[in-house]
């Protein structure tokens, strides 16, 4: 009964939706990608609003109930029934009467399951695609035959654009230039690549009196080179969702200084590498939003920033279960854990599926000593408040049903940045 009234109410808002799309006819800007969407719709609604009335997705609204209400402007009502009315009303409301609209809506989209963005499209057909990244061990790759299926999954946006639209694709990622290659939209690069259109010339570590507080780089665009500072949150990711930003601002007949000036608006959502004090003079790593080997990878790289700057400090890496690998999972595990004996100092692998990982790092030259294991996050979290020292700098990374901000919430010196944390929501902190 439950999945019945479920795919009712997924059925009416697509119908409602797909009618406002249609009377409004907004320029519709899709992210799609396997890692780093969040971030970058989130950078690219920072550069438009400068210039146009937009909406963006909220959080990670995604999926065939987000995408439809951020089209609607509504949040979620989760299991409030009341709310799912009002949320109905809205919706006719916005179908019968005259509204102010926006005039551009940046939409990220993302599947689970095959179909999932068949079904998206259906709703909205996007103006401007912008594809984050297609690695080669993509997330969810359990519910889809190979990794190739999931790549051509969250390429199909692009697929849907109509010849001569903009595309806008990372410079560095093999497989989203291979596909697109062969389309007539007009194609964008971004990111570190010699030949990236929007390209990041340097990156590196923002300090303030010697501590690092975030990211910065220079950014090449229009001809010109240009700083860009993000403060808050650490890690490489930090600089191409402003590059893509910047690409499609520019896509979008802003000046690369309209661009520039928007990114200055752009905050780092929550649990993607953002930089938190912790207890006992230590600094957390917050990436406790999601896991996939990729993001992951690139975790451990941002754990190594902090430590080239503070040589003396010690780096531990809390990191929860990697899910959805289906048949992979063991050997990504490892390959995470043997990554991990070499960028880290202490590794606390969380849940079932990390003592692979566990098990590979000490193969790799992990002290017995360095490596715990435990079922789940609120274990983990009671060890590191037990074992912080002064200089700590740590990690803290899963998938999401590991609930790994727990870790950080419980490793917390500040309470007023709790606000800083991803799910905490009262549905979610009730789960």
């Amino acid at each position: 009964m439950k999945h019945f009234l479920r795919n009712i109410v997924a059925a009416l808002l697509a119908w409602f939706a797909r009618g406002i799309v249609r009377k409004y006819r907004p320029k519709i800007v899709m992210i799609t990608g396997s890692v780093g969407k969040t971030s970058t719709k989130d950078a690219i609604a920072a550069v438009l609003d400068s210039r146009f009335y937009i909406r963006a997705s909220e959080k990670s609204y995604n999926s065939e109930f987000g995408v439809p209400l951020t089209i609607i402007g509504a949040k979620n009502p989760w299991t409030n029934t009341a709310a799912w009315v009002n949320v109905l009303s809205e919706a006719l409301a916005l179908l019968l009467l005259p509204n102010h609209y926006p005039k551009v809506l940046v939409l990220e989209v993302g599947a689970d399951r095959p179909g999932d963005l068949a079904r998206i499209l259906k709703i909205a057909t996007p103006d401007v695609v912008v594809v984050t990244r297609l690695p080669e061990m993509p997330v969810h790759v359990e519910a889809y035959v190979t990794p190739a299926a999931v790549r051509e999954e969250e390429f199909a946006p692009a697929y849907a654009l109509a010849p001569g639209c903009p595309l806008i694709v990372s410079a560095d990622d093999e497989f989203a230039r291979a596909l697109a290659a062969p389309l007539q939209a007009h194609c964008t690069t971004y990111g570190v690549s010699p030949d990236a259109d929007v390209r990041i010339v340097t990156d590196g570590p923002l300090l303030e009196e010697g501590t690092v507080c975030g990211m910065e780089g220079k950014i090449a665009a229009g001809g010109k080179e240009y700083r860009v500072p993000v403060k808050g949150a650490l890690g490489r990711p930090q600089l191409l969702a402003p590059a893509a930003a910047i690409a499609v601002g520019l896509a979008m007949g802003m000046t690369a200084e309209e661009a520039i000036q928007g990114v200055k608006g752009y905050e780092p959502p929550a649990g993607r590498g953002r930089l938190i004090a912790g207890k006992n003079g230590s600094l957390l790593l917050d990436d406790s939003y999601n896991a996939s080997p990729t993001a992951v990878e690139e975790a451990l790289t941002s754990l190594q920033i902090i430590h080239n700057v503070q040589p003396g400090s010690r780096r531990i890496a809390a990191i929860g279960d990697m899910l959805e690998l289906g048949r992979y999972s063991r050997e990504e595990h490892a390959r995470i854990g043997q990554s991990a004996a070499g960028k880290c100092d202490v590794l606390v692998a969380v849940g079932t599926r990390s003592r692979a990982m566990a098990e590979a790092a000490r193969q790799a030259g992990m002290a017995e000593d360095c490596v715990y294991t435990f079922d789940t996050s609120i274990e983990a979290a009671a060890l590191l408040t037990g074992i912080l020292q002064e200089g700590d700098v740590v990690l803290i990374k899963g998938s999401q049903s590991m609930r790994m901000e727990r870790v950080t919430e419980s490793l917390i010196r500040d309470p007023k940045d709790l606000a800083l944390l991803v799910r905490q929501d009262k549905e979610w902190k009730r789960r």
